[in-house]
C-alpha cells in the first residue's frame, strides 16, 4: 500500500505543476499512466510481430504508435500542457489498432485488435466532457462498422495468419486493454475518492454532519427550533492591548494555539463549535441533536477551558486570561443564504449568553439563573449578585467554581481587567 501511494505521488510530481487544480492533477497523472501503459504495450506488441511475422507493415504501424505517442508524452512532460498529449494519444489509440487489424487480415486473424480503440472514448470520459466522449464513441462505433463491413475483403489481400498465432493475438488483445483500463481507472477512482474524503472532512469542519446531509439533499433553508440548549461565549481579556504589542503573525499563531485547544475540547465533550469572532469563541450543547445534559457538557468544557488557558499561559509566556459566559434557553438554529454556508444561532438566548461573557470577570465563568438551575445539584456555584445588562432588567448571576466532588472550598478571585461597560 505504501509503495502504491509512493508511485502515485511520483506520478503526480512528474506530470503536474503547483498551480494545477486538484482535478487537473488527477487528469494529467491518469493520462500519463494510460498513455505510458499503451506505449509499453506497443513496444511489446511490435517486438512480438517482428519475431513471429518478420518485418511487416503491421510492425511498422505498431512502432509508429510508439514514436508518435512517445514524442507527445515527452513534449507534455516538458510543457505540462495536457492537450499536447491528449489529442495525439486519442487519435492514435483510436485509429492505429484498426490499421493494424486490417494489415493482419481482419477481426479473426488479428484477435480483434481494435479492442484497444475503446480506450479513446473511455479516456474521453475521464479527461473530457461527456459530450466529447460521445463523439469519440461514435467514431469508435463507425470504425467497428467499417471493419465488419469490409472484413471479408481485408482477409483476401492480407497475409494469412496461423490459427495458433491468431489465438495468441486474441489473448494479448484481451489482457492488454484490460490492464490499461484497470490501472488508469484505479488511479482515477483512488484520486477521486481521496478528494471526496477531503471535501467531506472540510464540509464537516464547517457544518454539523446532520446539517451537511440535509444540504446535500437539496434542502434550501434550514431553520430548527430547539427549546433548551446551553450556549458558551469565551473571550480573551485585553486582547486589543495584546494585539498592539506583538507582531500580527505571532498574534495569529497565538490565537490558533488557543482556539485549537478549545476545538479539541468540543470534540471531547460532544459540543458543537459555532464560530470564532475575532478573539471570541462560541459553542453550544444540545443541538443539532438534542441532549438532556447540555448544561453539564458546557460546564465541563468551560472548566477545561480554564485549565487549558492556565497551561497555555505558561507555554506561550503571555498573561492570558479568559472571560466565559454561559446561558441556557431556546434558540433557532440553521443555515441561510446560498453562498459560504455557516451554521448559526438566533434568539435572545444568544444575546444573553454573549452579555454573560462581556459583563463577566477575568478568569471566571459567569452563569445566568437558568443555567444555574440546571447545574446547582452537581456543581459548586458562587452567587455574584445582581448586575445590569444592556437592554435587560437587572439579572442575578453566578460564578461556576467546579464539580461538587472536585471543587475547592473557596476560590480566590483574580481580576485581570475590569468588566466591559454595558
Amino acid at each position: 500500500m505504501h509503495v502504491g501511494r509512493s508511485l502515485w505521488g511520483r506520478l503526480e510530481s512528474v506530470s503536474t505543476v503547483g498551480t494545477d487544480s486538484v482535478d487537473e492533477r488527477r487528469r494529467k497523472a491518469t493520462l500519463v499512466l494510460l498513455s505510458g501503459t499503451c506505449i509499453v504495450a506497443s513496444i511489446v506488441w511490435g517486438t512480438l510481430y517482428l519475431a513471429i511475422l518478420g518485418p511487416t507493415v503491421t510492425a511498422l504501424i505498431t512502432f509508429g504508435f510508439t514514436v508518435v505517442v512517445g514524442a507527445a508524452l515527452i513534449v507534455f512532460l516538458a510543457t505540462r500542457r495536457i492537450q499536447l498529449l491528449l489529442y495525439p494519444f486519442f487519435l492514435m489509440i483510436l485509429w492505429n489498432p484498426v490499421a493494424m487489424q486490417w494489415s493482419l487480415g481482419g477481426l479473426a486473424a488479428s484477435g480483434v485488435l481494435m479492442t484497444w480503440s475503446i480506450l479513446a472514448p473511455v479516456g474521453a470520459l475521464m479527461f473530457q466532457t461527456v459530450r466529447l466522449a460521445l463523439w469519440w464513441f461514435a467514431a469508435y462505433l463507425g470504425l467497428v462498422a467499417v471493419s465488419l463491413a469490409f472484413d471479408a475483403e481485408v482477409q483476401r489481400w492480407a497475409e494469412p495468419v496461423r490459427q495458433d498465432v491468431s489465438m495468441l493475438f486474441f489473448g494479448m488483445n484481451l489482457i492488454g486493454p484490460s490492464i490499461a483500463v484497470f490501472l488508469s481507472i484505479t488511479y482515477f477512482v483512488q484520486a477521486f475518492q481521496k478528494e471526496h474524503r477531503r471535501s467531506e472532512e472540510l464540509l464537516l469542519n464547517v457544518l454539523p454532519a446532520p446539517i451537511a446531509d440535509r444540504l446535500k439533499d437539496k434542502e434550501e433553508t434550514i431553520a430548527d427550533d430547539f427549546s433548551e440548549v446551553t450556549i458558551l461565549f469565551a473571550d480573551i481579556v485585553d486582547f486589543t492591548k495584546l494585539s498592539a504589542r506583538i507582531p500580527s503573525r505571532a498574534l495569529v499563531d497565538l490565537l490558533n494555539r488557543v482556539f485549537s485547544a478549545f476545538d479539541r475540547l468540543t470534540e471531547r465533550h460532544g459540543i458543537e463549535k459555532i464560530k470564532t469572532i475575532g478573539d471570541a469563541y462560541m459553542a453550544v450543547a444540545g443541538l443539532p441533536v438534542p441532549r438532556a445534559d447540555h448544561a453539564e457538557a458546557i460546564a465541563d468544557m468551560a472548566l477545561d477551558m480554564q485549565q487549558a488557558m492556565t497551561r497555555l499561559r505558561t507555554e506561550l509566556g503571555e498573561p492570558l486570561a479568559l472571560r466565559i459566559g454561559i446561558h441556557s434557553g431556546p434558540v433557532v438554529a440553521g443555515v441561510i443564504g446560498d453562498r459560504k454556508f455557516a451554521y448559526d444561532l438566533w434568539g435572545d438566548t444568544v444575546n444573553i449568553a454573549s452579555r454573560m461573557e462581556s459583563h463577566g470577570v477575568a478568569d471566571r465563568i459567569q452563569l445566568t439563573q437558568s443555567s444555574h438551575a440546571l447545574l446547582r445539584d452537581r456543581y459548586v456555584c458562587e452567587k455574584r449578585g445582581s448586575i445590569t445588562v444592556k437592554g435587560k432588567a437587572p439579572m442575578t448571576t453566578y460564578f461556576l467554581i467546579g464539580k461538587r466532588d472536585e471543587a475547592p472550598l473557596s476560590r480566590p478571585q483574580r481580576v485581570a481587567s475590569p468588566a466591559r461597560p454595558p
